[in-house]
């Protein structure tokens, strides 16, 4: 990671701000979306797992409606012509996105209905139309129908007398054609399928008496219908001496941002539960979902009653809603799989023995170890290669029960539902420790999860607070105070994921725990700007949103363009989730400019253009995408040799810098230090899951020059974890 270019020789006047040398931030995302979708294309990557890249490459469309296109639906009904430093308005960005994402979820369905489906049939996966199934299953559904089905369903009538109801956010319906046999009357009617019950039907089977394609055998098959089509076809019970006529699914996605305004609420906490129920019920409706072959007056009915205009609905062909694909992840079929991956505990903590499952203060006298291993040297913990429950989770158990520990102070974004980290702190509460939470109430889509967490901390006597009024809290920071023989210390943790044991063994993040002195420090002045009132504006080491962050790293990056202006070399590696920000975009041009080489993971959205002559053509912009979610952030400065590396919670959006709380450090350990420059360097050398961003906008994938020459650095890791563990 030591080579670079010669600096431009003529340096001719340039107008960085240009929009040509910008790209469009959401249709970047598509993009990014688009890579996750090709993950279920590769033949490479097994059976099941490619069905839950369609689940998420779903998942991620239905989120991307319900807050980005809505945003831009309320931007143009609001008469907003502002353009975006690429040069578009709201509209033209709604023109543009819709352009793209309509080829490519035609693109999905078709790959599922006539690849996925068939492949799975050969392993014993049947996902079978209602139509296809013989006398005994329908018998058997008809029998499950009556059961377990017909009771929830709640059959809606649209005359005069019943306006069209209400169709909520992310559901799947049947619009319903009925005749009356005896007025031969034609009748409307919306039937939801309700989400309470097993999107696909299983339809019990005895294992099959042939062999199987490996001749191991009899084999076990798995045998689904979709809901919809039992209900549809069984229509005659809600609808007693009616003829149906025809029945179409249909799917709908609302507006599900939260419009707050914070500086008008007396009370955060209310009025983000007022704002929760409203998304209960949602906003406007962004999208339509329907199967090709409806006909065109029950499309446009629908169309119409729901406020769209055409572009905004999606025809497809076969099953709406691949989302509920993620639910056969559930099946017991690990040669369909990625290999089992068991987080490692890093040999430094092995040695520490494991905790009491239930620990109480008397059993914690001994429990020094951790600190004192803490007090020895920095620890970089990698998560999912490394356990979350051996390393965070016990840092902050441990500090619960140990008589020594005074306070706990920490930061919670995202946790699960059954929080260990959440857990812990109550019980440190309980034993009499001062404890201080900043739970992020404006956690998009994680509201509610949160405010159950913050009541229950208050509870037991936490100190909580809940952000501060115009800025969300997006750092990933915890601190334990201790008395020891010497005095007071203080130990942090500083990561760029959340305290979520479940994320934790999918997303790949990074944490520094360290009792240095200036990180304790800079942490205690971090906690009360957020827990009281300050204007705190330095800190010894940290880089911290909106406070300093920006200046910073501003001045690591003219750092190596005056190193490289000088003749000396000049090297920038960055890793993140998004690069947006027009003024670091800008910063990294002029870098460039000046001969700088830089190297870019940028996981998802990247608005800067690599390659263009004279103004990127010493960028380079990767994109990874795998097994697990790329979110760490990493930023490496050569420094003349002096190298820097810094991790941390923020990526280069004009949100992080300015509108989020976010902390990032410097690792100063060498031997952490060059861990990091070897985990970059691995990544950099990805030819498996790697994407190369072209000046045009596209993505080369990587390919070794055969399957055995690919090599994943998700995979290299994972071993290299196994070895070091």
């Amino acid at each position: 990671m030591t080579t670079t270019k010669k600096p431009q020789e003529t340096t001719p006047e340039i107008n960085l701000k240009d929009q040509q040398y910008y790209f469009n931030r959401e249709l970047s995302w598509v993009e990014f979306n688009y890579r996750v979708l090709q993950e279920a294309f590769d033949p490479r990557t097994p059976l099941l797992e490619r069905l839950k890249f369609l689940a998420i490459f779903s998942a991620n469309l239905d989120e991307y409606f319900m807050v980005r296109i809505a945003g831009l639906k309320q931007q143009v009904e609001a008469g907003v012509s502002s353009r975006t430093p690429d040069g578009r308005t709201p509209q033209q960005q709604l023109a543009q996105v819709g352009d793209r994402l309509h080829p490519m979820i035609a693109e999905q369905h078709q790959h599922f209905e006539k690849l996925l489906r068939p492949q799975l049939i050969a392993y014993g996966i049947q996902i079978l139309d209602y139509m296809d199934l013989n006398q005994e299953q329908r018998t058997y559904l008809q029998q499950y129908f009556e059961e377990e089905i017909f009771p929830v369903l709640t059959p809606l009538a649209v005359d005069p007398g019943h306006p069209f109801p209400y169709i909520s956010n992310r559901s799947l319906n049947l619009a319903v054609v009925i005749k009356d046999p005896e007025t031969e009357e034609e009748f409307f009617a919306r039937v939801k399928v309700p989400k309470v019950l097993p999107r696909f039907v299983p339809i019990p089977e005895a294992p099959r008496d042939s062999n199987n394609s490996r001749g191991e055998g009899p084999r076990q098959t798995w045998t689904f219908t979709p809901l919809e089509q039992v209900i549809a076809h069984n229509l005659e019970f809600l609808f007693p001496g009616m003829n149906i006529l025809e029945y179409h699914p249909f799917r709908v996605t609302r507006n599900a941002d939260i419009a707050l305004e914070e500086d008008e609420a007396d009370d955060l906490l209310l009025a983000i539960e007022q704002e929760i129920r409203k998304r209960r019920v949602g906003g406007s409706v962004v999208r339509m979902e329907v199967q090709s072959d409806i006909p065109s007056s029950i499309r446009e009915m629908l169309r119409e009653e729901l406020g769209l205009v055409h572009h905004e609905v999606y025809e497809v062909e076969g099953l709406l809603g691949l989302v509920d694909l993620m639910g056969l992840m559930d099946l017991p079929l690990p040669d369909l799989k990625y290999p089992a991956w068991n987080p490692v505990v890093p040999a430094a903590f092995r040695r520490l023995g494991e905790l009491p499952s239930e620990p109480n203060l008397e059993d914690m006298e001994e429990t020094e170890d951790l600190f004192a291993l803490i007090r020895s040297r920095d620890l970089l913990i990698h998560h999912p290669y490394h356990s979350f429950s051996a390393t965070v989770q016990r840092f902050i158990t441990q500090a619960a029960y140990d008589p020594a520990v005074l306070a706990i102070k920490m930061t919670l974004y995202r946790t699960s539902g059954d929080s260990p980290i959440v857990n812990a702190l109550i019980a440190a509460a309980e034993n009499g420790k001062q404890v201080a939470v900043l739970v992020e109430l404006k956690a998009r889509f994680d509201e509610e999860n949160n405010i159950s967490w913050a009541r229950k901390l208050e509870k037991v006597g936490v100190h909580v607070v809940y952000g501060l009024v115009g800025l969300k809290t997006h750092t990933k920071v915890g601190m334990v105070v201790r008395r020891e023989a010497d005095g007071i210390r203080r130990y942090a943790h500083i990561g760029t994921g959340n305290y979520n044991p479940k994320t934790a063994r999918i997303y790949t993040d990074l944490g520094l725990i360290t009792c240095r002195e200036d990180v304790g420090a800079d942490l205690t002045d971090l906690f009360n700007y957020l827990t009281g009132y300050s204007r705190q504006r330095s800190y010894r080491s940290l880089l911290v949103a909106p406070v300093n962050m920006r200046e910073r790293m501003t001045a690591l990056v003219q750092r190596e363009i005056d190193n490289a202006k000088q003749g000396k070399l000049g090297r920038i590696v960055l890793k993140m989730n998004a690069l947006v920000d027009p003024k670091m975009i800008i910063k990294l041009y002029e870098a460039s400019r000046a001969g700088v080489q830089i190297d870019l993971i940028v996981r998802g959205i990247c608005c800067l253009r690599p390659g263009v002559a004279n103004v990127s053509e010493n960028i380079r912009v990767l994109s990874v995408v795998g097994r697990f979610l790329e979110h760490s952030r990493i930023f490496y400065f050569y420094n003349d040799g002096v190298e820097e590396v810094y991790i941390g919670s923020a990526d280069w959006m004009p949100r992080n810098l300015n509108r989020r709380v976010e902390a990032t450090t410097p690792v100063q350990d060498p031997d952490l230090a060059k861990d990091l420059q070897e985990i970059l360097g691995i990544m950099l050398a990805d030819n498996r899951q790697a994407w190369e961003l072209q000046a045009d906008g596209s993505y080369l994938q990587r390919r070794g020059k055969n399957d055995a020459m690919a090599q994943s650095s998700q995979n290299i890791l994972m071993e290299m974890a196994l070895q070091q563990g």
